[in-house]
C-alpha cells in the first residue's frame, strides 16, 4: 500500500507538472502583438523623415497568424489604410493599401520578437523587426528600405498598447 503522505507528494508533483505545462502552453499559444497600438511620435525616429502625424494599428489573432489593419495619417495629412492577414511562416501574403509593397511575410524570432518582409512584384522593398516590451505595454518597430519616392530610410517607430488583448 502507498502511504497517504506519498500519495499527496505524487499528487503535488503531478499538479506542479500540469501547472508548468499549462503555463508553457498558455505562453506559446498567445501572441503579445494582439491588441490596439497607438504610435508614440515622441519616442520614435524617422530618417530622413518626416514622421507621420499618427498611426493606429489593430491586430487580431487569425488561425496560426494575425490580421493587421493600420491607419496612418502622414505628414501631409493623407490617410493610408493597410491590411493583411498572415501566418508566421515566412510565406508571402497579400498586403492591401500599401503604396510601396503588395505582399508581406512574417517570422517569429522569439516569444516577443518577429521580423517582417515587404515585397513589391517579388522584390524586397523593406524589412522590419518588432520587439514587444517585457511588460507588454509597448513595442518598437524598426524598418529599413525604400519609401514610395525610392529614397532609402530607417525608421524606429514606438507604439503604446491601447487595450489588453
Amino acid at each position: 500500500m502507498i502511504s497517504t503522505s506519498r500519495k499527496m507528494r505524487v499528487a503535488l508533483v503531478f499538479a506542479e507538472v500540469a501547472a508548468i505545462a499549462t503555463g508553457v502552453l498558455a505562453e506559446t499559444g498567445t501572441n503579445p502583438m494582439v491588441g490596439t497600438w497607438k504610435f508614440n511620435p515622441a519616442k520614435s525616429k524617422f530618417t530622413p523623415g518626416p514622421a507621420p502625424k499618427s498611426i493606429l494599428v489593430k491586430i487580431e489573432p487569425v488561425g496560426e497568424g494575425v490580421k493587421a489593419v493600420s491607419e496612418t495619417v502622414d505628414a501631409e495629412s493623407k490617410t493610408v489604410v493597410t491590411e493583411f492577414t498572415a501566418n508566421y511562416d515566412g510565406k508571402d501574403y497579400p498586403l492591401k493599401g500599401s503604396p510601396v509593397a503588395d505582399t508581406v511575410s512574417l517570422k517569429r524570432t522569439g516569444p516577443r520578437t518577429a521580423t517582417r518582409t515587404d515585397k513589391k512584384s517579388g522584390k524586397v522593398v523593406q524589412t522590419s523587426a518588432r520587439e514587444i516590451s517585457e511588460d507588454g505595454k509597448s513595442y518598437t518597430f524598426t524598418t529599413e528600405g525604400k519609401n514610395a519616392k525610392g529614397e532609402s530610410f530607417k525608421n524606429v517607430a514606438v507604439y503604446d498598447r491601447q487595450e489588453k488583448p
